[in-house]
């Protein structure tokens, strides 16, 4: 994930040189309580109250890359409304907010407190904000109350928004089109036209380029509405519809998402409401292709297409809802880069790393139009096809997606292999580019251990482990569909690079695997969770995985709420940077499926139960993109990064794939078995039961309860012909 920092001297993408920073601009999450929504491109970051409270926050309304609203703020009587409750919607498809008036002189008469009652409803659908303002009076009198809305569209980039400051922008106009209507207009120039179009219902008092009055008269005990739409246009007009038809259908499209999916249900009140935010967040960030499915990565600043992100929450959600890694697939296959582009950092195979439509990506001010800067992309592909044919045996999307599979292996042993030593490597193609290109993509997150940079082409201990595992799950389709002498060169090939990594990146002294290799072939030799990934795709070898574990898991890797990206002693450990020190969910959610896999259970389960500590002390019980690295201490829980997404894809995801990896969940297709292989629950779930996990044509509901360390299962349900086995 690419991060800028608002600071002029640290640029964690490590190339954006010559960029000016807008300090006044407050683009930290935290401090105040923040609501997300979000429809297809579209999302919403609104503050408690449903406002939004002008340009220099990270609020507003975007719509590809761009804010369409920057400040939409409600007043009565010209006062602030007090706020009663404001929440989001169990499927996500909704805010409300209640509020209620404060005392106010108003023309001679007084209106006692918490006399009127405010419901604020707000949902996205199809490129439109919707709201509903329903007022109640709750008086014994009749009331008139001047209800004012005031807005602006300042149709900044997102990078803007960040905090990147730019030289020239586009041209902004805003007139009043009818009694009820104002747009705002921005011809950008990149020469598209945006538009947000502001309506009221009814037909406002009092209507200006910046304000719309209302008033409204009401009875005691009378009820009324007022209704507003934004709409974001970009190339031509919005279909605006009816609040209650726009509501209905919003509602209809999140139930249909979400209709073939596993649930989950536990003895435990906390884990249920962690899994059913984190439900919630997937599919409020999964977005509706052409292709399928795809899980945009985070809101605020990610809410896009990510490769490696959509990739990772694909393979956590596997065992839920494979659509999701389908829709991935088919998305990235269609993106994969046709030729050689420096400045996109692209070469032929090369799957993407991330794509912007904003004005700034479209004129090149920022170099992630449609961008390849991630070295690990498309080995990550590769294995998910893999994961996904062995999960669902669908033959028919494999065979779409083969010529892509095989341009991606293509990749790797072509422009991935820089030098012809067999390793996956990168380095910078231009001064846009990313300067590191692994997960972790800070400008200081690969070093010596003596904290001198390392100097590329970087070989990624993580990467050698996502090709191993990408070269042998292709060995897997290639035997299925046929071509039997590419599965045997491709197996062949798998077992050298795990002997040559063995020998390249153990470390003995540190009891780890090195975190990369050099231009030279130097090992960095760091203790950081890049070393966890190699146990995820088994690439370790089987009697170093529990020192790997030990490492991981010890006070230096550990904090007590997850394991660290770097461990405590090292020379760039830092618990508040982003890479050098922090703690991030699916990091530690591969990590855990990595212990899984050399049946290091206990381990699995110590860091799920780090998480959910984690998740017990977050607001919604929602999981954040990453927290910083301090030590657990009691009575308090860990302390948030401040630009952190929330909701983000691969860490709400990260609770189903630690969860299936704790309960050894299995879906061999190819034998037709359903597995459940050594489970073991942790100490906060006595029993838990999983609902419609399909595999092909068959289904079954399982449940499993906790007897101290051992765990039974009984099968409730079971359609098909697929056989169920429990494996110790």
């Amino acid at each position: 994930m690419m991060m800028l920092d608002i600071d002029p001297t640290i640029d964690d993408a490590g190339s954006f040189d010559t960029v000016r920073y807008d300090l006044e601009v407050d683009t930290s999450l935290v401090g105040r309580p923040l609501q997300n929504l979000k429809d297809g491109d579209a999302f919403a970051v609104l503050n408690s109250h449903g406002d939004i409270a002008g340009s220099n926050s990270v609020e507003g309304l975007f719509y590809r890359d761009t804010r369409y609203l920057s400040k939409l703020e409600l007043r009565v009587q010209g006062r602030k409304l007090l706020l009663l409750n404001s929440s989001n919607h169990d499927d996500k498809a909704a805010l409300s907010v209640d509020l209620t008036n404060p005392e106010v002189d108003h023309d001679a008469e007084t209106l006692p407190r918490e006399t009127i009652f405010f419901e604020r409803t707000k949902f996205l659908h199809h490129g439109v904000c919707y709201e509903r303002l329903s007022v109640r009076n709750f008086s014994t009198t009749e009331r008139r109350l001047t209800i004012d809305y005031t807005f602006h569209a300042d149709f900044r980039d997102l990078f803007e928004v960040r905090g990147m400051k730019r030289e020239m922008r586009g041209r902004e106009s805003s007139k009043l089109v009818a009694p009820d209507k104002v747009e705002f207009h921005y011809g950008g120039l990149d020469d598209v036209e945006r538009c947000t179009s502001i309506a009221f219902t009814p037909v406002p008092k009092n209507l200006e380029s910046h304000r719309a009055t209302l008033e409204v008269t009401i009875a005691p005990g009378e009820k009324t509405s007022i209704f507003v739409t934004v709409a974001c246009e970009e190339g031509g007009p919005a279909v605006v519809l009816d609040f209650f038809r726009a509501y209905r259908e919003s509602r209809r499209a999140r139930r249909k998402q979400t209709r073939h999916i596993a649930t989950v249900r536990s003895s435990s009140d906390l884990f249920n409401e962690v899994a059913c935010r984190a439900t919630s967040d997937v599919y409020m960030l999964t977005t509706s292709t052409r292709f399928g499915a795809y899980p945009y990565a985070g809101i605020p600043w990610f809410s896009t297409i990510f490769g490696r992100d959509g990739i990772f929450t694909a393979m956590f959600m596997l065992w839920m809802d494979p659509s999701i890694a389908r829709g991935v697939l088919r998305t990235l296959a269609a993106m994969q880069a046709q030729q050689t582009d420096p400045n996109a950092d692209a070469q032929p195979g090369k799957i993407l790393h991330e794509i912007r439509h904003g004005e700034m990506a479209n004129l090149g001010e920022v170099p992630f139009g449609r961008y390849y800067g991630s070295v690990d992309s498309t080995p990550l592909f590769v294995m998910l096809a893999g994961m996904y044919i062995d999960a669902t045996g669908d033959l028919d999307t494999v065979s779409e997606i083969w010529p892509n599979i095989l341009a991606a292996l293509r990749w790797i042993d072509d422009h991935g292999d820089r030098d012809g030593d067999g390793y996956v490597e990168y380095q910078a193609e231009s001064s846009g580019s990313l300067k590191n290109q692994g997960w972790k993509d800070s400008h200081d997150s690969v070093f010596h251990q003596d904290g001198t940079d390392a100097v590329g082409p970087i070989a990624l201990c993580e990467v050698q482990g996502y090709v191993f595992a990408a070269k042998r799950s292709a060995a897997r389709m290639a035997e299925r569909l046929g071509h039997r002498q590419l599965a045997t060169d491709l197996t062949r090939a798998a077992e050298d690079l795990r002997h040559r990594f063995e020998a390249d990146f153990w470390d003995e002294e540190l009891g780890t695997y090195a975190l990369a290799l050099d231009g030279k072939k130097r090992p960095c030799r760091v203790r950081s969770s890049n070393a966890g990934h190699a146990l995820f795709t088994g690439i370790a070898a089987a009697e170093r995985a529990k020192r790997v574990a030990a490492t991981l898991l010890s006070k230096e890797g550990f904090s007590g709420w997850g394991i660290r990206t770097l461990a405590q002693g090292e020379a760039r450990f830092n618990p508040m940077s982003y890479h050098n020190g922090s703690v991030w969910p699916h990091d530690n959610a591969a990590i855990a499926i990595g212990f899984a896999r050399y049946n290091l259970k206990h381990e699995a389960a110590r860091v799920f139960e780090g998480l959910l500590d984690a998740a017990k002390q977050q607001e919604m019980r929602r999981l954040p993109e990453l927290f910083c690295g301090f030590i657990r201490r009691p009575g308090r829980g860990p302390t948030p990064y401040p630009v952190a997404c929330s909701p983000q894809a691969w860490a709400a995801s990260a609770v189903f794939g630690v969860l299936g990896a704790c309960l050894g969940l299995e879906q061999a297709h190819s034998e037709n078995e359903f597995r459940v292989r050594n489970p073991i629950m942790p100490a906060f779930l006595d029993e838990i039961v999983l609902r419609n996990v399909r595999l092909g044509s068959s289904q079954a509901d399982f449940r499993m309860h906790r007897y101290g360390d051992d765990v039974s299962t009984n099968v409730l349900d079971r359609k098909g012909n697929a056989k169920i086995l429990v494996v110790k």
